[in-house]
């Protein structure tokens, strides 16, 4: 049971490092670039906090350099899954036993050590094998993560003091709000550090244990996280870090009856498989999993009249093209009136065309290679599509090479259409879809955009009239959990903005806030009599 008598720290926000020429976090960025990039380690499962090493690996390359390994990593099975299982049941007797305040101080501690000394580490290797620049690795394998662990321990803390305010003469009425009996499956994403090292870490600060499956695409950077953990006095298993097939990993994982809930950020599809293996194995399972997940998005902006063209130009640019657009909340379809489109057209596309891309050391990119093979060649079957079809041009870019690096270049699109497949189908990578619309169908575009994808991420309207934003946040007020008004739809702050989609985006629990915490405890209420009644007699039973 939780208790009171500790206040936690209040968070704030953790300062974004500019790395900008000249400033010394710059060079101790590169030094840990350079000495990341020339050595070649070996990564294993971590398994009740020892390091486990099958001799079935694959490598790990630079998306924008695939030639160079950056490590080696080792392929759990059924074997290592079963360790895993029952290391994390025998350290959840003690962990969730555990004064909240004790769990929150190893997640605060790693905070602060993330803060520090391992900033440049998680950060150059999040540049390295997801292949983010400077910044989109500080705002997210930095910053983000920090804010994370910190702001959660916040959350847990409100979470804990929920307790009941009426307690009649006699009476002490209390919650205990317990961890999940069993352990959290935690299946995490390539695209941001950040959420690799929070879906594990959330259950655990509420008491539970996890096992966590990383992205086979951002195994190296999470590996790095998970030893920040352990330096913080993780105790061993409580989050055990297996690695593998998924397939094969998944199917040794969903059949156990310790099997509490799975943390997901990923694909649609798998979601849903995910899903309807947990309905078959609901007999199994000792209690009902819980279910949290955030999946894709088809991300939208949406351009009144009286939009600010400057400011337009530059949410498009940024929010469909910073980190490739890899983010499930990249603006990936923009509607824009025709009055409009004759003054962003030509700023659009010569910032567009600016844009360097390259390797991450080389500060002055803007962007670089998608993450892998399988990517490359579905992003650029879409920008074939638009090259062949009549009723799309491409404006901007259109380009890819695979020769070295994964690299597409950024790709502007319009659509005469506006439900052409590059409109309605998440792409995951720098290709945006415009499509103009004569000024008086504002009404019909707002519509269109409510009905044109079964995702609900995210959004953004521009507008500087006031009656016009009023009437695009009522009409898509289903259409995104994060709605942005005259900004990108993308970069969601911890604390200021919980990330979370509904529809076919997910379940919408909004991680980083309290939302996403209460769905890793199992609340007991409990009801004390200091004084209980002596017979069983009614008052209304006296007399006739």
């Amino acid at each position: 049971m939780a208790s009171a008598i500790f206040t936690a720290p209040t968070p704030q926000n953790e300062p974004v490092r500019s790395y900008a020429p000249g400033t010394p976090e710059r060079e101790s960025l590169k030094k840990k670039l350079d000495e990341l990039a020339g050595q070649q380690i070996d990564i294993p499962l971590i398994i009740d906090g020892k390091e486990v090493r099958t001799g079935d690996t694959g490598n790990y390359v630079m998306p924008h350099d695939h030639r160079h390994v950056l490590a080696t990593w080792h392929k759990g099975t059924a074997k290592e899954i079963e360790s895993a299982i029952a290391t994390s049941q025998r350290a959840w007797k003690g962990w969730s036993l555990l004064p909240w305040e004790d769990r929150a101080a190893v997640m605060l501690k790693a905070a602060d050590l993330l803060a520090g000394p391992w900033r440049d580490t998680v950060n150059a290797s999040t540049m390295l094998g997801q292949s983010k620049t400077a910044h989109q690795a500080e705002i997210d394998a930095a910053a983000e993560l920090i804010d994370f662990w910190r702001f959660n321990v916040h959350y847990a803390e409100k979470i804990y003091k929920e307790q009941p305010e009426i307690n009649d003469p006699g009476i002490w009425n209390r919650i205990d709000h317990r961890p999940l009996e069993g352990f959290v499956y935690a299946i995490t994403p390539f695209n941001f550090t950040s959420i690799a090292g929070n879906l594990p870490a959330a259950p655990a600060l509420m008491g539970g244990v996890s096992l966590w499956k990383p992205s086979r695409t951002s195994i190296y950077s999470n590996y790095f996280v998970m030893k920040v953990l352990q330096e913080a006095g993780l105790p061993d298993g409580v989050i055990n870090f297996v690695i593998g097939d998924s397939a094969a990993l998944t199917n040794s994982i969903l059949p156990s009856p310790h099997y509490a809930g799975l943390h997901y950020t990923g694909s649609t599809e798998v979601f849903l498989m995910l899903w309807q293996k947990m309905a078959e194995n609901l007999r199994i399972y000792r209690n009902y999993p819980r279910i949290v997940g955030e999946t894709g998005g088809k991300d939208f902006v949406v351009a009144h009249s009286s939009a600010d063209v400057d400011a337009l130009v530059v949410a498009l640019t940024r929010g469909a093209f910073e980190y490739q657009g890899q983010k499930c909340s990249a603006d990936s379809r923009a509607y824009i009136p025709e009055s409009l489109w004759s003054r962003v057209k030509e700023p659009l596309v010569d910032m567009v065309n600016s844009i360097k891309m390259g390797d991450p050391r080389d500060f002055r990119n803007f962007m670089c290679a998608v993450i892998d093979n399988s990517a490359f060649k579905s992003i650029s079957e879409y920008i074939d599509e638009a090259k062949s079809s009549a009723d799309m041009e491409i404006v901007a870019g259109g380009g890819y090479d695979d020769s070295k690096g994964y690299f597409i270049e950024p790709t502007v699109v319009v659509s005469k259409d506006p439900k052409t497949r590059l409109m309605c189908e998440e792409i995951f990578g720098p290709v945006l879809t415009l499509h103009v619309y004569p000024d008086n169908k504002w009404a019909e575009m707002l519509e269109l955009c409510d009905t044109t994808s079964a995702y609900a991420l995210t959004g953004a309207v521009f507008a500087r009239d006031r009656a016009a934003l009023e009437e695009a946040g009522r009409v898509l007020r289903y259409t995104a959990g994060n709605f942005y008004i005259n900004d990108k739809p993308t970069g969601a702050v911890v604390g200021q903005q919980p990330f979370g989609g509904g529809r076919a985006s997910g379940t919408n629990d909004k991680a980083g806030s309290s939302l996403n915490l209460i769905r890793w405890v199992s609340p007991r209420t409990m009801k004390e009599n200091f004084v209980p009644p002596k017979d069983y007699p009614y008052p209304y039973m006296g007399g006739k």
